[in-house]
């Protein structure tokens, strides 16, 4: 997790490009030259419609993909030049995760799908449970460790999902579309956790959104449209 006294970018993207070949003369242009940077503990919201490049951009960011040309960058270091070992590293201590479909195990416990992460950390079985307990803890489920997904609401689900975000304590939280299932009331709420964590352990926020209303509560705003961020502003 990062320090105190941070100065330079937690992350940087410089002129990302990701173009997919679909055929012998088809060529789709998801980002045609995107760049800002991400400092620590900031929060940003990446709007745009269907089609803009949000979720290819979050797939670079969480180090899921590698540009096409361009560089993504963490703590300085060029993801293009990690190995595939390095790379589940970085996602595994600097990155979480939040999807707007959970992506829960249906057959685990919350407990042990907030385990998950922690299996290739250090620490006792034991130690590793009680530190996804904790997790849930704080996003207020204490009381329904012992429930599998299909015995929870969606906002238990995605309060489930902040937790196995959180219990590695990154850098950098991603949380894609994280109201996109939910009713407006339950979104608010997991909106307001999001951002109490995000204040609480100095975690960078980036949430990726077609909600202007969501876009709205991040202290800065990045638009893409076509592959292009076409506004950017506090």
């Amino acid at each position: 997790m990062s320090g105190g006294q941070e100065t330079a970018p937690l992350l940087t993207a410089e002129e990302v490009t990701r173009v997919y070949v679909l055929g012998r003369d088809n060529e789709v242009h998801a980002l045609r030259g995107v760049s800002f940077a991400v400092d620590h503990g900031e929060h940003v919201a990446i709007v745009g419609s269907s089609g803009s490049g949000k979720s290819t951009l979050l797939n670079l960011l969480g180090a899921l993909d590698r540009p096409t040309s361009g560089h993504v960058r963490y703590h300085g270091r060029d993801v293009r030049d990690m190995d595939d070992t390095e790379l589940a590293q970085l996602r595994n201590a600097d990155i979480g995760f939040v999807f707007q479909s959970f992506q829960l195990l249906p057959r685990l416990t919350a407990l042990d799908n907030v385990v998950l992460p922690l299996v290739y950390r250090p620490g006792s079985p034991r130690e590793r449970r009680e530190r996804a307990r904790l997790a849930l803890e704080r996003v207020g489920l204490a009381d329904r460790v012992t429930h599998r997904p299909g015995e929870l609401s969606g906002g238990q689900q995605q309060r489930v999902a902040i937790a196995r975000a959180l219990v590695t304590e990154p850098a950098l939280l991603l949380a894609d579309e994280p109201t996109g299932n939910l009713d407006s009331r339950t979104g608010e709420e997991i909106m307001i956790l999001l951002e109490e964590l995000h204040r609480d352990r100095g975690t960078a926020l980036v949430v990726i959104t077609h909600e202007a209303e969501v876009a709205a509560r991040a202290a800065r705003r990045i638009e893409l449209r076509d592959g292009l961020i076409v506004a950017e502003a506090a």
